[in-house]
C-alpha cells in the first residue's frame, strides 16, 4: 500500500521512498508525492533518482492501494528495496491545485445560488469544465456566476482538509455535491475539503490553502448536455496578467 503524502500536504515537492514492486506498467513505492490520475484531476509528472541515475515520471496511476509510476526510460528501473528520491513538476502541480480549488469555488457558488448539484466534471492544467443539474445557463446567469466566484476567490477564504470516519462524514449535510455518490462502500475514511463559509465536500485531490492563490477564473464556454444538465467551461486567470491587461 502506497502512502499518499500529498493528502496531508499538497505543497510537498520532494520525497524519499523505497521501491516495493515492479510491474509492466511502472514501479510501486512505499510512499509518494506524485498524484495518481483520478477524480477528474490529471496525474503529476516529474523525476525519480537513485543518486546516480534519473528517470522521468511520465504517468501515475492507481491499482488498488498501490500507485504505479511509469518511467522513461523504462529499461533498467530501480530494483525492489532500492532507495530513490522524487521531485514533482511543481509548476504543473501548483496550477492543477489552483484549478481544482477554482472548481470547488464554482461548485459552492452554484449550489448556494441555485441549489444545483454537480453531474460531472474534468480538469486540465489551466482549464476545466463542470456540469450542473441546471435547466438554464443564459448569459446573465453565467455572468453572475463568474462575478460571484471571482468575488469569493478575491476574499481570500481559507481552504483546509481533514479525514473523517465515513459514518461521521456522512452526517454532514450536503457533503456529497455530485448527483451520484462516487464514494465506494469500501472506503471507511473520507477526506473532506472545506472552503471557509462556502463549500464542504468529499475530495481526494490537491488544493491551495487560500482562494486568493487561485487568481481568478473566466467562463470561456457553456454547453447544454441535456434538458436539466448544463456545462460551464472555465480557465484560470493569473491575477498579475489580469491586472496588466486592464491597465
Amino acid at each position: 500500500m502506497t502512502d499518499l503524502l500529498y493528502l496531508d500536504d499538497s505543497y510537498l515537492r520532494t520525497f524519499d521512498a523505497t521501491v516495493t514492486g515492479i510491474t509492466d506498467d511502472g514501479i510501486i513505492l512505499d510512499q509518494t508525492v506524485f498524484y495518481a490520475r483520478g477524480g477528474g484531476q490529471p496525474y503529476d509528472t516529474g523525476v525519480l533518482s537513485d543518486g546516480t541515475r534519473e528517470w522521468r515520471v511520465v504517468e501515475v496511476t492507481k491499482r488498488g492501494d498501490d500507485v504505479l509510476h511509469r518511467l522513461e526510460p523504462a529499461t533498467d528501473p530501480p530494483g525492489v528495496g532500492q532507495q530513490v528520491s522524487g521531485q514533482i513538476d511543481w509548476e504543473r502541480r501548483y496550477r492543477l491545485m489552483r484549478t481544482h480549488t477554482s472548481l470547488h469555488v464554482l461548485c459552492g457558488v452554484v449550489f448556494r445560488e441555485f441549489g444545483a448539484q454537480v453531474t460531472g466534471g474534468n480538469m486540465d492544467v489551466d482549464k476545466a469544465r463542470m456540469d450542473f443539474e441546471l435547466e438554464d445557463l443564459n448569459p446573465e446567469r453565467v455572468a453572475t456566476i463568474e462575478r460571484i466566484a471571482n468575488e469569493v476567490i478575491g476574499e481570500g477564504r481559507a481552504v483546509s482538509w481533514r479525514t473523517l470516519p465515513r459514518d461521521e462524514a456522512f452526517q454532514i449535510p450536503d457533503l456529497i455535491r455530485t448527483k451520484i455518490n462516487l464514494l465506494p462502500e469500501g472506503i471507511r475514511q473520507v477526506r473532506v475539503v472545506e472552503i471557509e463559509g462556502l463549500d464542504l465536500q468529499a475530495d481526494g485531490g490537491t488544493h491551495v490553502h487560500n482562494t486568493r492563490e487561485v487568481g481568478g477564473i473566466r467562463v470561456i464556454g457553456t454547453r447544454s448536455k441535456g434538458r436539466i444538465n448544463k456545462r460551464l467551461e472555465i480557465e484560470l486567470v493569473d491575477a498579475t496578467a489580469e491586472s496588466e491587461a486592464t491597465t
